[in-house]
């Protein structure tokens, strides 16, 4: 039996990358979150160890690394934010404000 995923074209993807619908895409599968469970780990052509979380689309497998950054912009998703944009537009998504992330987590 052979693995429909196998015939998809694979992307790694880094946050500095990330578009509208990718990011879409992992809100939608991961509405909660990843967790361990979830995360999917690799050598690159580099021999690096990679972390990453996987979203598939029809033709495309994407593996997006894992990240602090990644978390948080998935945590405070809001399709409105990218309505100005297009969903290939890898300069939509931008870094989250870690130092303000930072600050909630000791109001906590």
């Amino acid at each position: 039996m052979k693995n429909k995923d196998a015939n998809l074209k694979r992307v790694i993807v880094d946050f500095k990358k990330l578009t509208p619908e990718i990011l879409a895409l992992l809100v939608q599968k991961y509405p909660h979150g990843y967790d361990d469970d979830n995360i999917i780990s690799f050598k690159n052509a580099k021999n690096e160890l990679v972390e990453a979380v996987e979203v598939l689309t029809e033709d495309t497998k994407y593996l997006v690394k894992v990240s602090t950054k990644l978390e948080l912009t998935m945590e405070n998703y809001d399709v409105e934010d990218y309505e100005d944009f297009e969903e290939d537009d890898s300069e939509a998504v931008q870094d989250p404000d870690m130092e303000a992330a930072e600050e909630e987590d000791f109001d906590d």
